[in-house]
């Protein structure tokens, strides 16, 4: 079984990041840490139980981690599509055995490495170059090692609704995660489009678009 786990949301700064978020939603990321495998940095927002949106930048105080970063922060489409301001570029989802999905995905899902912040530790899948998988809208995989970490986040009177997957073939992605054990009633829906993420989150009384 897989999961919608959390968002990412990119930015040039955290501090961007966090202003982008609140100026939409009322609620300002917190926590987060550094990830010193892939040297970037986050603050993350509490959406539900087990889903959570995570601000990321390239931490300017980190070494180059002498790999790729993940979610395509090193490229130079990335670097000018953030020039423009924060985007919701990707997303990850939670599986219960990450070996077995990562190796019957319909995309090469890349390594799988070791990663962690501060106490949390998980196992993720990385591609060799950090590429995103077809442009952010296939999930990036999860196993967290332990609780999930939305559970020690503080409540922030936001929630997510649903995730809208657009791409030119959107209705074959979204059957392949059904494939892979995507629940028919999880808050993830397809439709064929240039590629991009809408997520909807309700928050004081709203329901909201990120993108």
């Amino acid at each position: 079984m897989i999961a919608l786990d959390h968002l990412i949301l990119a930015a040039r700064t955290l501090e961007e990041g966090a202003d982008w978020v609140f100026a939409r939603l009322g609620a300002t990321p917190a926590g987060g840490g550094k990830h010193p495998l892939m040297g970037t940095h986050n603050r993350v927002l509490r959406l539900g139980d087990e889903s959570y949106l995570e601000v990321l930048a390239i931490d300017p105080e980190a070494p180059a981690p002498g790999r790729p970063r993940w979610f395509g922060l090193d490229s130079p489409e990335m670097q000018a599509r953030l020039e423009q301001g924060p985007a919701l570029v990707h997303w990850v989802a939670r599986t219960d055995d990450i070996e077995r999905d990562a190796r019957t995905a319909p995309v090469h899902m890349g390594a799988i490495v070791e990663a962690s912040r501060g106490d949390l530790r998980w196992r993720i899948t990385v591609p060799r170059e950090g590429t995103l998988l077809r442009d952010g809208i296939f999930p990036t995989f999860i196993q967290w090692q332990g609780g999930h970490p939305a559970a020690a986040m503080p409540e922030s009177n936001c929630q997510l609704e649903s995730l809208q997957l657009f791409h030119p073939r959107g209705g074959a992605l979204l059957a392949a995660l059904r494939h892979l054990g995507l629940p028919s009633d999880a808050p993830v829906t397809a439709s064929e489009g240039d590629p991009h993420l809408v997520a909807h989150v309700r928050a004081a009384g709203k329901l909201i678009a990120l993108s």
